[in-house]
């Protein structure tokens, strides 16, 4: 059964003079995780930060903390990761020579382990690992940079994501990442994701926009 929709603040979108605030204000406002963009320039055009980032937030919310890792090689910094506060690590099959070892890696830390799903991935990649991930976050951009415009032709992979978490009988949240406001977020959840990553929509205004913006994206 789809879970009530719940909303993950992508902090590459806050005011990084003052991240600690903008994550504290965030988890006050209603948010359900807290998204954590970690791009190395080489994976992904972009760069973004690191584990003492991480470490330094883990503070300033009790929320889960999704890292996202957007790296290659991506084995040799799970545990720094984990060690910094992660609660979910999520990562790409095109960055891992062994994809499944680094999901059953990260289950080995105790923490959950989620695949990420690039617009040009194959829905085959799912297929022999469902029973070692906990999230599936399917990209409705290219990664790499905030802002870009929702891809649609990604809800059909949505919609493939849902009907492979059901035929599994597991629990495990569908994400989607990429362009999301509210016009796109009643498209994703319609297509079947019960968690949605925003970074502008949610960081919109200041911190007292920020529950405003959230239940916007909730309730579309």
């Amino acid at each position: 059964m789809q879970r009530s929709t719940r909303i993950s603040p992508s902090v590459l979108a806050a005011n990084f003079a003052r991240l600690g605030e903008e994550v504290e204000s965030v988890s006050a406002a209603g948010a359900d995780y807290i998204h954590l963009d970690v791009m190395d320039g080489h994976f992904v055009p972009n760069l973004s930060f690191g584990p003492d980032i991480v470490r330094a937030l883990r503070p300033y919310s009790d929320l889960p903390f999704d890292v996202h890792l957007m790296i290659t090689p991506v084995e040799p910094y799970i545990e720094d990761f984990t060690d910094a506060g992660a609660d979910i690590i999520t990562v790409h099959p095109e960055a891992s020579t062994h994809f499944e070892r680094t999901l059953q890696r990260i289950r080995q830390t105790g923490r959950k382990a989620g695949i990420a799903i690039n617009p040009d991935t194959s829905m085959e990649v799912l297929e022999d690992v469902m029973d070692l991930v906990d999230l599936i976050l399917v990209m409705t951009v290219n990664p790499g940079f905030g802002g870009q415009p929702f891809i649609e032709s990604q809800l059909t992979k949505i919609a493939a994501a849902r009907a492979l978490i059901q035929a599994s009988g597991k629990t495990i949240d569908l994400s989607v990442d990429g362009g999301i406001n509210p016009g796109t977020a009643e498209l994703a959840v319609t297509a079947g994701a019960d968690v949605l990553v925003a970074g502008t929509a949610v960081f919109r205004g200041d911190g007292t926009s920020y529950a405003q913006n959230i239940e916007r994206l909730r309730n579309a």
